[in-house]
């Protein structure tokens, strides 16, 4: 695998689906974005921007709008998986046979696949079983990179060669990205630290400050690891970019739609009205869900994720939590 594509597909229009789209045009020649809703297909082709996701980015002439999986503009030998995970089964179980063999395949979506507790890759890998996928993870809010703001990413397979040309095909401009064959600790904790940021977001709403946040982070990406360690995953990962660096963008950054969601969980709001009342996906909350099943499975140790799951699905008040956290018997830092 050598040089640069000439074709690509990117297969959700989201924020990030569309940044990277427009990220990718800038050196691919044709880019193909699939739109999943006809209406926001309809409005994207008018104005040539997604007003609902990313305004203010005007699409190049060089992208392609498709909303039918029967439209397919044209074969690419890149594909970029961008939707969300609960939503993967249903969009691959439909374009997984128009998948070639050669085709590189790179994930960009976060969370665990709820029924099956499937990280996005798993779930990719399932129906094109002879393509060994390429994870992107790590810390990218959509609108601070399309606007230009220099952003590391990871990519992550346990194909080097795959990884490095992923790597190679995307760093450019204020991209910059780099490589890791912990494929499986890289979605782990691009998944995880959406419970986190929950977490960091119902202590705002409650009107605690830095201190807060600070503790929640540290512990949150220790337990982060205390799972992954168990399911085979690098340590060093999780002190890395879809580790420690995600959570801290996640849980700090006011775009995070998850740190949003629990800043209102915080202040009294009921989860079904929030979630009504959102344009985009917050991955964590069904990851919590994902979350809680995971460390049953396993018998992880993981209070500060499980009370998240416990305010969110067993209707146990924040406060109710926030006591129960802290009166827990006294330990060491590193167990």
């Amino acid at each position: 695998m050598t040089g640069y594509p000439e074709k690509c597909i990117v297969w959700g229009a989201g924020s990030w689906g569309t940044s990277l789209a427009v990220h990718l045009s800038k050196k691919v020649k044709s880019v193909a974005l699939w739109v999943w809703d006809r209406q926001q297909f309809e409005d994207m082709k008018c104005f040539r921007e997604n007003k609902n996701f990313l305004q203010g980015v005007k699409l190049p002439e060089n992208i392609t709008l498709f909303n039918s999986f029967n439209d397919i503009p044209f074969v690419s030998e890149l594909w970029l998986s961008v939707t969300p995970t609960q939503f993967l089964r249903e969009l691959w179980a439909g374009i997984s046979p128009l998948c070639k063999k050669e085709t590189i395949i790179i994930s960009a979506s976060k969370g665990i696949e709820k029924s099956t507790l499937l990280l996005p890759s798993e779930i990719i890998s399932s129906f094109v079983k002879e393509n060994k996928v390429v994870v992107l993870s790590g810390p990218s809010f959509a609108k601070d990179f399309a606007k230009g703001d220099p952003t590391a990413v990871v990519f992550a397979s346990e194909d080097e060669n795959k990884a490095r040309y992923a790597q190679e095909v995307f760093s450019f401009n204020n991209l910059r990205g780099y490589l890791s064959l912990d494929r499986k600790g890289v979605e782990l904790g691009g998944a995880l630290k959406n419970v986190i940021a929950i977490a960091a977001g119902i202590s705002i709403g409650l009107g605690f400050g830095p201190n807060a946040v600070a503790a929640i982070i540290t512990r949150g990406i220790r337990e982060i690891s205390r799972l992954g360690e168990i399911l085979g995953c690098k340590s060093e990962t999780f002190s890395g970019l879809s580790g420690l660096g995600d959570l801290v963008l996640t849980c700090y950054g006011e775009e995070s739609r998850n740190r949003q969601f629990g800043i209102r969980i915080g202040r009294g709001e009921k989860m079904e009205d929030i979630l009504r009342s959102m344009k985009m996906v917050a991955e964590g909350v069904p990851t919590t869900l994902s979350l809680k099943n995971l460390l049953f499975l396993h018998k992880v140790d993981m209070p500060l994720s499980y009370s998240v799951y416990t305010i969110l699905y067993e209707n146990v008040s924040p406060k109710k939590a926030l006591e129960k956290l802290l009166s827990r018997s006294l330990k060491w830092e590193h167990t």
